[in-house]
């Protein structure tokens, strides 16, 4: 796999950065700013770093894993009552989500077809 080259790692960076920054232009509690630029950042740091070294199945795995959390943060952190920091996280969490998850795929079939001798499995 080519370094700086995957979409979906971009489209994650992105997500990150726009959710740290939306804590700017929506209504926010203490525990909605932590979470969105904890996340955020984080977001952006595991993209960054699925960029530089891709097919690490470890990095690979972090990034999905931080857009659930991002998606689920207005319940665990109890920020509900905000409309528009709810719906950021649950947006840019779902793109996270989605984009981690088809990063994944790549990296899924190389080492299932490493794992069968070879040849991919179906």
């Amino acid at each position: 796999m080519k370094r700086w080259n995957r979409w979906q790692d971009y489209v994650a960076v992105l997500a990150g950065l726009y959710v740290a920054l939306a804590t700017i232009w929506t209504t926010q509690q203490a525990s909605s700013l932590v979470m969105m630029i904890g996340v955020g950042v984080l977001l952006i740091l595991s993209g960054v770093w699925n960029l530089m070294t891709p097919g690490q199945p470890v990095a690979e795995w972090i990034l999905p894993l931080f857009g659930a959390l991002l998606f689920i943060s207005p319940w665990i952190a109890g920020y509900t009552m905000h409309t528009g920091a709810t719906w950021t996280s649950w947006i840019a969490g779902a793109v996270a989500l989605i984009v981690g998850v088809l990063a994944l795929q790549p990296t899924m079939h190389r080492d299932a077809a490493s794992h069968h001798g070879g040849a991919t499995a179906h």
